[in-house]
């Protein structure tokens, strides 16, 4: 009969190579593979802390997109462009006339904050979770196209929308956002929809298609464009003279 001593060492024995067993079954690296995964997340760890040097503390970092809420955020070079534009097109307007709404766009809102800082922007969002961007964030309901707070009817003489749906009910209600928000006179607009939106874009809010092409992060089956209500002669494509519009 084994001692208590002898029992506990054999046990322990087979505990060992039962682990043993259990490392030798698990999917193991080669060198290689090691090697070039630490440099991976070299690699991610560098990029994420030059992002963090490039924002210089004014970064702004997106949520992530909720599908259900149809949020689909532009790639860089889109949201990029269109920061560049706006910014462009507040430099050119006299003191205290420079406001600029986003309605359900915060990829551009985002990038205009980071990098404008000084251009004065609301964002029109209804996800809450936009909130974080305290009094700079307004709740907004395509549904109640109106439901704003008056201080900002007629306010804003750059308004840039991005239509939820690609339906005409839906354009249509955004369509009276935009005249509730718009300046009655020398406002500029900019509407980023689906190219099946041309027609009735044209029609609500006198906008024409520019060259330019807007893209997503999640590639969309559906072709979008931009539609403004000035040439934006040699920025962004300028109106495209292909599409039979009368300019």
């Amino acid at each position: 009969m084994a001692s208590g001593a002898e029992e506990e060492g054999r046990e322990r024995r087979e505990a060992g190579e039962e682990e043993e067993e259990d490392y030798e079954e698990r999917p193991q690296l080669s060198a290689a593979a090691a090697g070039a995964l630490r440099e991976f997340l070299e690699e991610q760890r560098r990029q994420e802390r030059d992002e963090g040097e490039k924002g210089g503390g004014e970064g702004v970092e997106l949520v992530a997109e909720d599908w259900r809420l149809s949020q689909f955020w532009y790639d860089e070079g889109t949201a990029r462009g269109l920061a560049e534009e706006v910014a462009r097109l507040a430099s050119g307007l006299p003191a205290g006339g420079a406001a600029v709404a986003c309605v359900a766009c915060p990829t551009l809102y985002a990038y205009l904050r980071k990098s404008s800082p000084d251009v004065p922007a609301r964002l029109l969002e209804y996800d809450e979770r936009f909130g974080q961007y305290g009094d700079d964030f307004a709740f907004y309901d395509y549904n109640q196209p109106e439901a704003l707070p008056p201080a900002m009817k007629h306010a804003f003489s750059v308004v840039v929308a991005d239509p939820p749906y690609l339906s005409q009910e839906c354009l249509e209600k955004v369509a009276k956002t935009v005249s509730f928000l718009a300046r009655p006179q020398g406002s500029f607009l900019l509407l980023l929809t689906g190219e099946v939106q041309k027609d009735r874009a044209l029609e609500l809010l006198n906008v024409r298609p520019c060259g330019f092409k807007p893209q997503h992060s999640n590639k969309l089956g559906n072709v979008f464009r931009l539609f403004t209500n000035y040439d934006p002669v040699d920025r962004l494509g300028g109106w495209d003279q292909s599409d039979g519009a009368p300019i």
